[in-house]
C-alpha cells in the first residue's frame, strides 16, 4: 500500500511540473500581450511609448518566420526587420529534435487550453468522441496541407528577390499591430470561426492541435529524427490499456516498444496512467536512461533561456524598426470613419487628440 502511494505521489508531481511550466509560458504570453497592446495604445495617442515593444510579441508572426528563415538559408543573415520571429521558430523546431512535440504539449497555450476543454470534455460525457480512422485521417491531412502550402509558396514559388521585398514592405515591418488589431477589432466572422473551434475542441478532444494546426504539422516532422521518446518494455506490461485510453494523442502504445509517431507531445499521461513501474518511459537515444518531466521541463527551459539570450548577444533579437516609424504608420493607417464610409465620431475625436500630442511632442 505504501509502494502504491509513492508511486501516486511521484506520479501526481510529475504530472504538476507539465502544468506549471504551461501557466508559466500563458502568463509571459499574457505579459507580453499586455505591453504590446500598451505599446500600441500609446502610439494611436500619438505619443511615442514610453516602454519597449517586446521581441516576443514576434512569436505569433509565423508567416514573417518562415520569409525570414528562407533570407537566412540563402544569404546567412538574419534580418533586423522581425529577428526574433525566426529566433523563436528556430528554438521551437530544436525542441522537436530532442523532446518530440514537447512545445504543444508544454508551452504552447492552445495546448493548454485544449487540455482544460478535454478536461471538460471528460467531466461532461460518459464517453469519449473519437473519429472513424478515415475521418481522422483526412482530417489530419489538412494541418499538413495548409503547412505544405506556406512551406511550397515561400521555399519553392518565392524568389529571394521577392522575399527581401516582402520582408522590407510595410506589411510585413508592422505585422504585429496588423495581428494585435485582428484581436482587438475582431469581426463577427473570425469571432464565430474562434467560437466553432472551441466548441469542436470540446466536443472531440483536442480537434484544433490534432486536425488544423499548421506549427503543429512542422514540428510532427522534425518529430520523426528526435533522438528522445516514449519506450515501453514489453516484459513489465500487463497490457491493460491504460496508457492508450487516456493517451490525447490516440497514439497505439501497446503495440510498441518506441513511439516515433509524430503526435506525440511528451506529455507523459501514460507515464502518469501506467500502473506498472518502470514499464513506460521517456527516454534518449542511445541508451535507455527514463527521464522524468522534471528532465524535459528542464530541457526545455534552458533551450529557450539559452538562445534568447544568445539572440540577444548576437544583436538578433530586437528589431531595428524606430518608435518613431511605428508612430509614423500608425499615424497613417488611422482613419476616422467606419467600413461602411460613415464617420465614427470616437475614432475622429482620437485621431484628433492623436494628432495634437503629436503637436504637443515637436520642439
Amino acid at each position: 500500500m505504501k509502494e502504491w502511494f509513492k508511486i501516486y505521489k511521484m506520479k501526481m508531481s510529475l504530472f504538476s511540473m507539465r502544468r506549471l511550466i504551461q501557466l508559466l509560458s500563458c502568463i509571459i504570453v499574457l505579459t507580453i500581450g499586455i505591453q504590446f497592446y500598451i505599446f500600441v495604445a500609446q502610439l494611436e495617442e500619438g505619443i511615442i511609448p514610453s516602454i519597449e515593444r517586446p521581441p516576443g510579441v514576434e512569436a505569433f508572426l509565423p508567416i514573417s518566420a518562415l520569409v525570414s528563415l528562407k533570407q537566412f538559408l540563402v544569404t546567412g543573415k538574419i534580418n533586423t526587420i522581425h529577428p526574433s520571429a525566426l529566433v523563436i521558430f528556430l528554438i521551437v523546431c530544436m525542441t522537436a529534435l530532442i523532446v518530440k512535440k514537447g512545445f504543444c504539449g508544454w508551452v504552447c497555450p492552445i495546448g493548454l487550453l485544449s487540455d482544460i476543454l478535454a478536461k471538460l470534455n471528460s467531466i461532461s460525457f460518459k464517453q469519449k468522441v473519437v473519429l472513424p480512422i478515415w475521418a481522422d485521417v483526412v482530417l489530419r491531412s489538412i494541418k499538413y496541407g495548409l503547412a505544405g502550402f506556406f512551406i511550397w509558396s515561400i521555399f519553392y514559388k518565392m524568389p529571394i528577390q521577392s522575399i527581401e521585398q516582402f520582408i522590407q514592405s510595410p506589411y510585413n515591418q508592422f505585422a504585429d499591430i496588423k495581428m494585435l488589431h485582428f484581436f482587438t477589432h475582431i469581426s463577427n466572422t473570425a469571432l464565430t470561426i474562434i467560437f466553432v473551434l472551441i466548441l469542436l475542441s470540446f466536443v472531440i478532444p483536442y480537434f484544433w492541435c490534432r486536425h488544423l494546426c499548421p506549427y503543429g504539422a512542422v514540428l510532427g516532422v522534425f518529430s520523426f529524427l528526435s533522438i528522445g521518446k516514449i519506450k515501453r518494455n514489453p516484459s513489465n506490461c500487463t497490457n491493460c490499456g491504460r496508457c492508450e485510453k487516456n493517451c490525447p494523442s490516440l497514439i497505439k502504445i501497446r503495440k510498441k516498444e518506441s513511439i516515433h509517431s509524430s503526435e506525440c507531445t511528451a506529455c507523459m499521461t501514460c507515464v502518469k496512467n501506467c500502473p506498472e513501474k518502470q514499464t513506460i518511459g521517456f527516454s534518449l537515444s542511445p541508451g535507455n536512461l527514463q527521464l522524468g518531466q522534471a528532465a524535459i521541463a528542464l530541457i526545455l527551459i534552458s533551450m529557450f533561456s539559452m538562445s534568447i539570450s544568445i539572440a540577444k548577444a548576437s544583436g538578433n533579437w530586437q528589431n531595428e524598426i524606430s518608435k518613431q516609424a511605428y508612430l509614423n504608420y500608425v499615424m497613417q493607417n488611422t482613419l476616422p470613419w467606419n467600413s461602411n464610409g460613415s464617420v465614427d465620431p470616437q475614432k475622429m475625436e482620437k485621431m484628433i487628440r492623436a494628432m495634437k500630442n503629436i503637436q504637443a511632442q515637436k520642439p
